[in-house]
């Protein structure tokens, strides 16, 4: 196994243990992949659910350019339900998992397919 597999193990362990859901693997190993290298890098690997400015990169970079959604305040609401269900006292908020969520949250794993 490659360092790719076990971070995907992590964000799997993350879905099952921290947000209480059962991972798709194939759609979180396809959003793993869709990240690119920022899952390697510490800093960018995570969501830093404090600062407004990241959760507007989230919105715009994620939802809007990668999921096609419109842009709404719903999005944001979607983004702020996520970070609850993964917790806010979590330190390590790893990007895939949010994103995977998200994608879980507006049923658009056929971005995926």
């Amino acid at each position: 196994m490659g360092k790719r597999d076990d971070l995907i193990a992590q964000y799997a362990d993350d879905l099952k243990n921290k947000c209480g859901m059962t991972p798709d693997m194939d759609l979180l190993t396809k959003v793993t992949i869709g990240c690119g290298p920022a899952i390697y890098n510490a800093d960018a690997s995570t969501v830093a659910a404090t600062q407004p400015a990241e959760l507007e990169t989230v919105k715009n970079n994620f939802l809007i350019k990668k999921l096609g959604l419109p842009d709404g305040p719903e999005l944001m609401d979607a983004i702020n339900k996520v970070l609850d269900t993964y917790g806010r006292s979590e330190r390590n908020k790893y990007r895939a998992v949010v994103y995977y969520m998200l994608t879980k949250h507006f049923g658009k794993e056929s971005v995926y397919g």
